[in-house]
């Protein structure tokens, strides 16, 4: 069938060199980030650290070389990880004591972002070391930007509770915090925790995002109860996971006190306190210390 419209152009690949220029490191600790996921997102200043480094600590030794490989490049290295962390932490400082540099990287992304390092950050200051940043790829970053919400303020969670309990009283402290919310999760409790969450922050905008920069990069957007519903149908799904999560709605909820009463006491006829206080300030949006102090007079009314 004919048609006036052209193909498209054919981008002809151009294949771009990769100088990495020696470097001299100076002593100290130097903190590498490498890519969450597509090796390309190296920097080349990371590159060059790690070229030169006497000695690379990481995660998982396989999972580095696989990086180095990809570069030709072939440090010594030396796995430092929570498991061993307080025997090996000593050796490391024996090392930054006697002049040498020592690159620090995780398995994925910028170390001490919900993996170790902080210890011996911490301990190599504390020591009189210099401790380097070199920055790039950071999984909290890349989903804050394809989110699709406010990013002038943002509040980074980390993982939450894996039990049920102290996850849903840790949701009911994040209610009120001003700013979109950053979280990281697994498969596995991906559906339980979006389910949480809705109950516990209430109707708002959030997006999964998963497997960033890989080949089964996914980012689903829409509320947290819709979130929640589809997974608990589709199944956990594999791979990294971070939830970004819209700041509260700034306007002031309108919420009777005879609605508030009502609420809080269905809510204390199924569970707790704590649960209750959780639940109703998820539905309504009020501040938490409000329907805390309206439930507490409840409970105490109850018992006369």
């Amino acid at each position: 069938m004919p048609t006036d419209q052209k193909p498209p152009r054919q981008s002809p690949r151009v294949r771009v060199p990769l100088a990495i220029d020696p470097v001299e490191l100076a002593p100290g600790l130097h903190v590498v980030a490498t890519p969450i996921g597509h090796l390309g997102d190296i920097t080349l200043r990371a590159l060059a650290t790690i070229a030169a480094a006497d000695l690379v600590l990481c995660e998982d030794t396989r999972v580095t070389r696989k990086l180095l490989d990809r570069y030709g490049l072939a440090p010594p290295l030396l796995a430092y990880h929570d498991h061993n962390a307080a025997e090996v932490r000593p050796r490391i400082l024996q090392r930054l004591a006697q002049g040498a540099a020592v690159a620090l990287v995780s398995d994925a992304g910028t170390p001490l972002i919900s993996d170790p390092g902080y210890k011996l950050v911490a301990a190599a200051i504390e020591a009189g070391h210099r401790v380097y940043p070199i920055p790039g790829a950071s999984a909290l970053l890349a989903a804050l930007v394809v989110a699709g919400l406010p990013t002038d303020r943002f509040y980074f969670e980390g993982f939450l509770p894996p039990k049920a309990g102290q996850r849903r009283n840790r949701i009911a402290e994040l209610v009120e915090i001003p700013a979109t919310l950053v979280l990281y999760e697994t498969g596995p409790r991906l559906a339980e925790s979006l389910a949480d969450l809705a109950n516990g922050l209430g109707a708002r905008s959030a997006a999964m995002c998963r497997e960033l920069t890989k080949a089964f990069e996914e980012v689903r957007r829409g509320p947290l109860e819709e979130l929640a519903a589809h997974f608990a149908k589709a199944g956990a799904p594999k791979g990294e996971i971070v939830l970004v999560i819209a700041p509260p709605d700034d306007r002031a909820p309108t919420v009777s006190s005879e609605e508030l009463d009502t609420r809080l006491k269905r809510a204390l006829a199924r569970g707790s306190l704590k649960d209750a206080v959780a639940e109703v300030t998820g539905e309504t949006g009020l501040k938490r210390r409000e329907v805390y102090a309206r439930a507490l007079a409840l409970a105490k009314g109850s018992k006369r």
